[in-house]
């Protein structure tokens, strides 16, 4: 699995970004992916998926899913410079991927003559009482708008709340989101609004893999955090549809490899007859894969996840995994900054950007695990 390349605190300043940006567009991915599914392989194949494709075609299929080619829109900032504070749950690779997004926003706003400094920060762990923390002492320092992805909405929105009414300028962004429909006063949100469609997704892809029959776990990651959460009742709610399938396990992984792999090893102990894992965060893919590898199941087990690892697009590759779901990171991230300008400038939701700006989720296949290989990480042996 790569490892960050950033601090453990990861403030970035302006004399930083372009160094930070070569080297993360060197080790890690800067998703730019589009809304198109792969095609699944036929349920009848080995567990996995047969590679149906050339290595032509995954590369081809990679290149259409990833873009890195993004353009600030024509909006025209009221300011020259701008403060923002950017907050998600915990230090973990996939933010690395948003920060390269936030990253060229900034470096293309100061090619235009307008200067985004920010700070980009996370726990160590997901704890929704060290983000209120985090969010508490950011308002007392000026920022001209504060973003978070959400760690706990329960926890979190009446701090949202409450510092909206103080004046502060705040905004959701990544994954997880705190809504209007959840009683959230946050101005706007940029990320993931369809993590209950991915969950649901990825799990119709294993049940038709499974031809509709067989005992699955769920490893899910952070308890409370909605986008976790959000997957996880995705698949809950397909299972209950198909009278041959049911949930042996519902375990909590904390999006940790170590914790998923130790996890998913006490499953199989206890069912032997186990014939699917459903993974929903980047970590958990990885970490059940190696345990099951482990245990000499991989002929048998089908595993669905999430994201973009190299580790888990490598089992993938070699039909350990059998479907990821990719998130557009690299947008998120872009997307985030260009709309925090907005907000900063005295915007609202409608005028010159959306309340949520949806960003695309794309399900890749064992044909098309090399391509997004060399598209991500370079050329692969």
């Amino acid at each position: 699995m790569l490892k960050s390349t950033m601090s453990k605190e990861r403030v970035h300043k302006k004399r930083r970004r372009r160094a930070f940006a070569v080297v993360l567009t060197a080790l890690m991915c800067g998703m730019g992916v589009f809304g198109c599914a792969g095609s699944a392989p036929d349920s009848a194949s080995t567990a996995g998926g047969d590679a149906v494709g050339t290595e032509e075609r995954g590369t081809t299929y990679a290149q259409k899913a990833v873009d890195f080619d993004h353009k600030l829109d024509e909006y025209a900032p009221l300011k020259r410079e701008y403060n923002f504070y950017f907050t998600y749950k915990m230090v973990h690779p996939w933010w690395d991927a948003v920060a390269l997004g936030i990253e060229d926003a900034a470096n293309q706003y100061q090619q235009k003559g307008v200067t985004i400094n920010y700070e980009y920060l996370a726990p160590e762990e997901a704890l929704a009482e060290e983000q209120i923390r985090r969010l508490t002492d950011a308002a007392g320092r000026g920022f001209d708008v504060i973003g978070v992805d959400v760690a706990d909405v329960a926890k979190v929105t009446p701090v949202i709340n409450e510092l909206i009414a103080e004046g502060q300028k705040v905004m959701t962004f990544s994954s997880s989101d705190a809504g209007k429909e959840d009683g959230c006063d946050r101005i706007a949100y940029v990320g993931n609004t369809h993590n209950y469609e991915d969950g649901a997704d990825l799990t119709e892809a294993l049940c038709k893999k499974l031809s509709y029959r067989g005992k699955v776990a769920i490893l899910v990651g952070v308890k409370e955090a909605p986008c976790h959460e959000d997957r996880a009742l995705g698949a809950k709610d397909v299972i209950a549809g198909y009278p041959g399938m049911e949930i042996a396990e519902v375990a909590y992984d904390e999006d940790n490899v170590e914790k998923a792999y130790d996890l998913t090893k006490e499953i199989l102990e206890k069912h032997s007859d186990l014939a699917g894992i459903i993974c929903c965060n980047m970590c958990n893919p990885v970490g059940a894969a190696r345990a099951v590898v482990e245990a000499g199941r991989e002929e048998q087990i089908v595993i669905v996840g999430m994201d973009h690892d190299q580790e888990a697009l490598s089992w993938l590759k070699d039909g350990v995994i059998y479907a990821l779901g990719v998130q557009d990171c690299y947008s998120i991230g872009f997307d985030t900054v260009q709309v925090a300008v907005k907000i900063a400038d005295g915007h609202l939701p409608g005028e010159a950007y959306p309340e949520k700006t949806e960003e695309n989720t794309t399900i890749i296949y064992q044909d098309e695990a090399d391509g997004m290989l060399r598209i991500l990480y370079g050329k692969m042996e």
